[in-house]
Parts: structure tokens; sequence; C-alpha cells
């Protein structure tokens, strides 16, 4: 049985321990007295220390652009309720709820596998998504800098990443993105979900602002570091009337192009979203609810490829209208740059260039 919290939980997302379809046992709590309690949960966060063995994952999914992700944390602070991520907690043994957000597995090694990787002489070049799963600037990234240390190394090899994230972190690493998209090795995507604070307090707690976000976009741009806002996700009747202003703030302060996506409640986050918007907006959780199914076929999740992302029926249509008007009113002659993908090199492979030049000038 899910373990509810007795009161909201300032700072979380999630305000339920779901039950982890992978474990036999569960863990529950008696009353003798009889009273159905609830549980006080302890949300306190700590962090987990993994010596992986790999850290580029190759991606099959044909609605996404890039074939490969790499993710220096698992779980993520943020506590994004919507998070279809959460449910890879349940491989580690934990919650999808939230143990997901304050159970973080840290991957310290994380730079040093992505050097052997790019010096695998079968290593063909291909923009890597980072981080594909959870953000690679959540807070954790203050304290253990793993992310920097993949930047670094993408920059030694000149080789080419998308980075995806909501926190301002990432501006602490403008020193090393702005040597990188001089060469054209990077794209950052910011995600703003709302523009309206109190909505996002309570939809993803321990983000960024929508005013810091937009001010990261346009201090990255300043730096002519190339821009995507990402929309997402897009939830009927709580955040979706906000796409176009959304569109036209992030264009405004220098993003070069947009997307969207539309809420997609997959696995044990079907769970955890109903509770939390019955909790969150009481008045409005049936219609919001109702509309999702609407567009998912009568479900709250829809797993199939071209259609998951966007979803179907005329509430989907909709938005998709809406989208694309949008776009080319405040996206026109704007583009991204394209990745470079000539520039790799390898360390052994820069050293004989070097002692083949040398030959060649003797």
């Amino acid at each position: 049985m899910s373990l509810k919290t007795q009161r909201p939980i300032k700072g979380r997302g999630a305000q339920l321990q779901n039950d982890n379809k992978f474990l036999k046992l569960q863990y529950v709590r008696e009353h003798e007295e009889g009273l159905d309690e609830l549980w006080e949960l302890q949300v306190n966060t700590r962090y987990y220390e993994e010596h992986a063995k790999k850290i580029v994952n190759r991606v099959s999914s044909p609605d996404l652009g890039l074939s490969y992700s790499m993710n220096p944390y698992q779980g993520c602070e943020h506590g994004c309720v919507y998070c279809y991520a959460r449910n890879t907690h349940e491989y580690y043994g934990y919650s999808a709820g939230l143990d997901f957000e304050s159970k973080i597995i840290v991957k310290r090694n994380a730079a040093a596998i992505l050097k052997k990787q790019f010096e695998h002489p079968k290593w063909e070049v291909h923009p890597i998504m980072l981080s594909g799963n959870t953000d690679c600037y959540q807070p954790a990234e203050k304290k253990f800098e793993i992310t920097r240390h993949i930047l670094q190394v993408c920059l030694e090899y000149r080789h080419p990443v998308s980075i995806i994230t909501k926190n301002s972190l990432i501006l602490r690493d403008t020193d090393i993105l702005q040597e990188m998209a001089q060469l054209n090795l990077v794209h950052v995507n910011i995600s703003i979900t709302t523009l309206q604070e109190e909505i996002r307090q309570k939809l993803e707690p321990r983000t960024a602002t929508a005013i810091k976000k937009l001010k990261v976009i346009e201090s990255l741009s300043t730096l002519n570091i190339p821009v995507r806002v990402m929309a997402a996700p897009m939830i009927p009747f709580l955040n979706s009337q906000e796409l176009p202003s959304i569109l036209k703030a992030s264009a405004e302060h220098g993003a070069l192009d947009a997307n969207y996506i539309l809420v997609r409640l997959n696995g044990s986050i079907g769970e955890l979203f109903t509770h939390w918007v019955q909790q969150a907006f009481p008045e409005k959780a049936s219609r919001i609810l109702e509309n999702i199914r609407n567009t998912r076929g009568g479900k709250l999740n829809e797993s199939r490829f071209g259609i998951r992302m966007q979803g179907e029926g005329e509430f989907a249509d909709m938005l998709s209208r809406i989208f694309h008007t949008m776009h080319r009113k405040y996206f026109q002659g704007k583009t991204m740059p394209e990745y470079n993908l000539t520039a790799f090199r390898r360390k052994n492979q820069t050293v004989r260039d070097l002692f083949s030049d040398l030959q060649s000038q003797e």
C-alpha cells in the first residue's frame, strides 16, 4: 500500500511514497490502537555513490533526435512531480515517489568513464544528451561538480553535447560552454513549465524560478551560446494556456528555438500525479485529469512512439496548432547552429598528429 503524508511537505513535489513494483515486500506501519494514521515520512536528502561501469547510453526512441545520453546522477532533488524518469528509481530498489527526490545516486567517476569511451577506437561521434534522465544541474551538482568535469572532457575531446536543465547553476560553467559554442559543440535546452510562481512552487519546487530561467537564457545568448526553450510538460488547464507567453518571453530573452511536450504519466507517475493534483489543486483536479485522459485514449499515459509526446484528440490538436502558430511568430528567422561533428580528437590521435607534424618539418 502506498504511504501518504499527513500534511503537504514543503519543498517536495511528490507527496507520496508509492510501492515499487519490483519488490515483493513493502514497508507498512501497523497501529496497535487500530487508528488508520498516515506516515510521517523522512525526506532529508541523502547521497549514495555508484561506481559506474558505463556513462553513455544508447537512446532507441524515435521521438528523440539524439542517439546517446549520459546521466551523472540518478534521482533528482528538483522534485518535479510529473517527471517521467521517476520510474527508473524503482530499478535501484527505491520508490518513484519521495525516494526519487531525496535519495540521489552520484556517479563520481562519470568523467573518467567518458574519457575511456571517447578513446575507444570504435567510438563514432554523435551528439550526446546531458542528461536524458535527471537534471545534470540539480542541487547535488553544486557540491559534486560532475557535470562540469564531463563538460571539460567534452571540450578536451571536442565532442558535441546537448544539455537540458531547469537550474540556473548552468551559468557557473559559461567559461567552458562559451569555448564549446565557438566550435559549435553545444546546444543548451532550458525547460520552462510555467511563468506563474505559485504553480511552479507546487509543481517543481526546487527548480529555478521562471524569472531566473529567462535570465539564464539571456545570459547564455549574450555569450553566443545557443539556447532552445522546452515548454514542457504542458498540462491541460493547469499551465497549457501559458504556451504562447512562454514562447514569447523566451524569444525576447534570446532563445533561438522552442519545443513543447504534453504531460505523459507513465508507470508509477500516474498515481503520484493524481494524488498530487488532488492535494495541490483540488478545485481543478478532476478537469485536469479528465483532459489528460482525453489526449491519451482514455488513459493517463500513452506509450506509442509518435503519439506519447504530443498526444492526440481535440485538445492535443489545438495545442499543436497554437505552438506552431506562435513558433512562426516569435522564432521566424532564428535557428540553432548545426553541430560540428568533425572537430573530435582523441588524445592518442592528437599525439600522433603532433608527431607527424614534427616529422614533416624535419
